[in-house]
């Protein structure tokens, strides 16, 4: 049994600039993609304002309106909380999410950021997996003392070897991660090459900046692609990444 994962940051459901709501095609987009577990950036978990606006503006949270019918399990961890409603980031998954917990790691009242880990069980005859979705800050003080959250975080609770995957938008366009991560937690990055140097994904009509990663242990990397252009260009700033794993020999 292989997976399949995918990193999205949606853009809160709108096109970029605001200018369309796109939660349906995105949606779409993202079934078409036939992943296994999907970690989501900016997903709107609830605004009043949009649901007045606009008539087609789906009742639940995002991520429960993109799980339904494909990824029976899903988890929310919203983060940036205000009068008309609060975002954050969600693990989707066609396997049982065990436990989940969001933790706060925002470095300032101004930029709220969270990671969030779920243990999924991807069946009887495998280890279970930890995944931890990521939306690091903008400034490169905050990205280090985040991602040093993060790797506290594993190295209590998920220790030097079992099943590791860590997705999302790191901000991180020095590739300061590759130092952090790879030494103290083991990872791989699914998209670098022999000089350790990840795919870009920003802008998502052609991109330029190396924003958004998937890193990986326990599991083989057989391919990795980056979504950007038309028609994923219409949805969100950022492009999509998939991976194909492989659970070794």
């Amino acid at each position: 049994m292989n997976l399949r994962i995918c990193t999205y940051n949606i853009h809160k459901g709108f096109s970029q600039f605001n200018r369309r709501m796109v939660i349906h095609e995105l949606r779409d987009r993202l079934r078409q993609l036939e992943v296994d577990i999907v970690f989501l950036q900016e997903v709107q978990g609830l605004h009043f304002r949009h649901a007045t606006r606009h008539p087609d503006w789906p009742v639940e949270p995002q991520h429960e309106f993109l799980a339904r019918d494909i990824w029976p399990a899903s988890a929310y961890g919203g983060n940036a909380i205000y009068d008309h409603g609060h975002h954050g980031n969600a693990i989707l998954s066609r396997y049982p999410i065990l436990s989940s917990h969001n933790q706060d790691v925002s470095d300032h009242r101004f930029e709220r950021r969270g990671l969030l880990h779920c243990e999924i069980s991807p069946g009887p005859d495998r280890p279970t997996i930890h995944c931890v979705c990521v939306h690091l800050g903008l400034m490169a003080g905050s990205r280090r003392r985040q991602m040093d959250a993060l790797a506290r975080r594993m190295e209590a609770l998920a220790g030097n070897d079992a099943p590791l995957l860590i997705a999302g938008d790191f901000n991180d366009w020095r590739n300061h991660a590759e130092d952090l991560l790879v030494e103290r937690l083991g990872v791989r990055e699914a998209f670098a090459g022999a000089d350790g140097t990840p795919a870009r994904s920003f802008p998502s009509r052609l991109p330029l900046f190396r924003l958004d990663r998937i890193y990986v242990r326990g599991l083989e990397v057989s391919a990795s692609q980056v979504h950007f252009g038309q028609p994923w260009s219409r949805i969100s700033d950022h492009a999509a990444l998939t991976a194909d794993l492989a659970w070794p020999a």
